[in-house]
C-alpha cells in the first residue's frame, strides 16, 4: 500500500503532494514502483493535529482519486473518518474505506461501507489524533489492541459487513508509547488469530526516529525498512509506506531467504555428531 498525503501538513512529507497534479503524478509513480493498493488521505492524523472540514477534505482528495481511476485500475483506499468523505471517494472511484477510527467516529460509516459493499480497514487508536499521544498506557498493549480489533470486527459483522471485507490495523504510533510499538510489532502474529488480514503502517514513524536518532521524517529509511521486513515475518498481509520499491525489494530478498529456510531447514546439532576442534 503506497501513501498518498494530499495534505499541506503531512508529517512524513511536509506537503510536497498538496497539489493535485503532483498528487496524481506521484500515486501513479507509487503504482510503477508497485504498489497494490493507494491510500489517498486529506487529512493529517500526525500528533497534535486538528481535523479539516468535510468540505475541505472531499476537494482535496476527490479530484485526485477521480483522476487516477482513470489511468489505473490498481485499488484505491480513502482514508479518512467521515461518511460523506468516504461516500464522495468511492463515487469518484476509491475502493477500500480506511478509518483510524475503526468508524467509532462517525456513526454513519458502518451502514455506508455494508450499503456500498465496500472492503474496510480498522484501526486502534486510543484517543484522537490531537489527543492520542498525551500520556498513552495500556498493562498489555498487544493483548489490549486485539480484544479491540476483535469487538470492531463482531460490530462490523452485525452491520452487514462480511469477514472478507475487514482488514485489521494495530495502529502503530497512534496512542502508543514507544516500546508500545515495538510490542506490537514484535507480537504481530497474535493478531492474525483475529482470522483477518493484516495491515502494518510503520513508515517514518517517530519510534524509527527515536531509535535511529533522526527526527526527520524521511531520514528513516532504513528503519521502515527493518521494520517493515520484520512485521512481514510476523503476519502483516499488507505494509503502508512511502517508499514502495525499496520495501519491495526488501522484503522479496526476506521472502526468498524463509523460503529456502523452509525447504531446507537448519537442523539442529544431534549431539551425537563429530565435534571438530579448530584450535592449535
Amino acid at each position: 500500500m503506497g501513501v498518498l498525503n494530499v495534505t499541506p501538513d503531512s508529517f512524513s512529507d511536509g506537503g510536497r503532494f498538496f497539489d493535485p497534479a503532483r498528487a496524481i503524478d506521484h500515486g501513479l509513480r507509487l503504482i510503477e514502483e508497485g504498489s497494490d493498493i493507494l491510500d489517498v488521505g486529506g487529512e493529517s492524523s500526525r500528533p497534535g493535529s486538528d481535523p479539516v472540514s468535510t468540505e475541505e477534505e472531499i476537494t482535496r482528495v476527490v479530484p485526485v482519486i477521480r483522476a487516477l481511476r482513470r489511468q489505473t485500475r490498481t485499488l484505491i483506499s480513502i482514508d479518512t473518518t467521515k461518511a460523506d468523505v468516504s461516500r464522495a471517494a468511492l463515487d469518484a472511484g476509491a475502493d477500500i474505506i480506511n478509518d483510524i477510527s475503526a468508524m467509532l467516529f462517525d456513526p454513519g460509516m458502518l451502514p455506508l461501507a455494508a450499503e456500498r459493499r465496500a472492503p474496510v480497514i480498522l484501526m486502534h487508536m486510543q484517543g484522537t489524533p490531537k489527543t492520542m499521544q498525551a500520556r498513552p498506557h495500556y498493562d498489555d498493549v498487544v493483548g489490549e489492541v486485539f480484544k479491540f480489533l476483535k469487538e470492531r470486527v463482531a460490530t462490523a459483522r452485525e452491520f452487514g459487513i462480511p469477514e472478507p471485507r475487514i482488514i485489521v490495523d494495530p495502529g502503530i504510533g497512534f496512542g502508543k508509547r514507544h516500546q508500545d510499538n515495538l510490542d506490537l510489532i514484535r507480537g504481530l502474529d497474535r493478531l492474525g488469530d483475529l482470522g483477518r488480514p493484516v495491515l502494518l503502517g510503520v513508515s517514518r514513524k517517530s519510534f524509527i526516529g527515536r531509535i535511529l536518532d533522526q527526527p526527520a521524517a524521511a531520514q528513516r529509511l532504513e528503519g521502515t525498512i527493518a521494520s517493515s521486513v520484520l512485521g512481514a515475518l510476523h503476519g502483516a498481509h499488507i505494509l503502508r509506506v512511502h517508499d514502495v520499491a525499496a520495501v519491495l525489494r526488501a522484503v522479496r530478498v526476506a521472502e526468498a531467504i524463509m523460503a529456502t529456510e523452509e525447504k531446507y531447514p537448519t537442523r539442529p546439532p544431534s549431539g551425537k555428531e563429530e565435534r571438530r576442534s579448530y584450535a592449535g
